[in-house]
């Protein structure tokens, strides 16, 4: 374990290096030089070309698309690490993949979340590091320590600075509730909650809003936006309730296959995202801002490296 005499090091795998970097300087130390490629029948290569013996490491890697690329990544970088003598070794995964495979939702589903817990802590993990699981009861998969970070601080920022007038936060569905009450505490807004029913898979019907939006600028909050078929759709649903202006913002850009194209087109006005995700340049819209996570995280892993609360980063 970490005595505050061992050194810090950041690494990172090829998921979001500039997020990495960001942390890094953000903490004021270099990236570690680490290499992570490809052999030419797809298994993975990691080159670690400076000493981490007794060092307190941390490894940045969010596992989003490609996730399994992303997820074997991190876990053979863990286990070079562990077997470098590496003091302690945090894996930092501003976005864990896999989180919606949290339960069984129906016979026979597997608990993917759980095996990805396993998979961490069996590759040698000490600690988890992760930002707005999409359900936190996810910490008690693992057997070691997690440090869940908050996303909403960090998008209610904008909107403060943005100093909008009116505001309803609203919740896209009946799960994302206790985070919209808490994104409204910050901005000292009402909550207004969208009730829709998803007749089945990748498909969502929007029934009533439970609240009131008449006139109001709303703001939609979600963990994470994919195809974001349920997030423009109650960006028009709310519209059509008489909504102003309509917000949307999340903290884990997945925006997979035509999420981008249908964001530009839905009555949202600007969606206000993070940086867990990189987003790539041909998902650059105007529509879309960006808020960086790098200082929460630097300073969460500063905590973590001097033995001292994490929590309090949020009080």
């Amino acid at each position: 374990m970490n005595t505050s005499g061992s050194e810090i090091k950041i690494f990172s795998g090829n998921a979001n290096k500039t997020l990495a970097k960001e942390i890094a300087k953000a903490i004021g130390v270099p990236l570690g030089n680490a290499e992570v490629a490809t052999f030419s029948d797809g298994e993975i290569a990691v080159n670690i070309s400076e000493t981490v013996r007794g060092t307190d490491v941390f490894v940045v890697q969010p596992t989003c698309p490609p996730v399994n690329d992303h997820l074997m990544e991190l876990l053979i970088l863990i286990d070079a690490f562990k077997r470098a003598s590496a003091g302690r070794i945090t894996a930092v995964l501003p976005y864990y993949g896999y989180a919606r495979q949290d339960r069984k939702a129906k016979a026979r589903d597997p608990i993917t979340a759980k095996l990805v817990a396993d998979l961490l802590t069996t590759a040698g993990a000490d600690r988890i590091l992760t930002m707005d699981l999409h359900a936190s009861q996810i910490q008690g998969y693992f057997n070691i320590p997690v440090d869940h970070l908050l996303g909403v601080p960090i998008l209610a920022q904008y909107f403060l600075q943005k100093n909008v007038q009116d505001l309803v936060v609203v919740s896209p569905d009946l799960g994302s509730v206790t985070r919209a009450r808490n994104f409204a505490n910050h901005l000292d807004a009402p909550i207004a909650i969208i009730d829709k029913r998803r007749p089945k898979a990748n498909v969502s019907e929007i029934m009533n809003i439970i609240g009131e939006v008449d006139g109001k600028n709303v703001i939609l909050i979600d963990d994470m936006i994919d195809t974001a078929g349920t997030i423009a759709q109650a960006a028009n649903a709310l519209k059509e309730f008489g909504a102003k202006d309509v917000y949307a913002c999340c903290t884990h850009p997945v925006l997979s296959g035509p999420a981008v194209e249908r964001i530009q087109n839905s009555a949202i006005k600007e969606l206000i995202i993070t940086n867990t995700i990189p987003l790539p340049e041909e998902k650059q819209i105007d529509k879309i801002k960006t808020m960086s996570v790098a200082p929460v995280f630097g300073e969460a892993i500063l905590r973590i490296y001097k033995n001292i609360s994490v929590s309090k980063i949020f009080d």
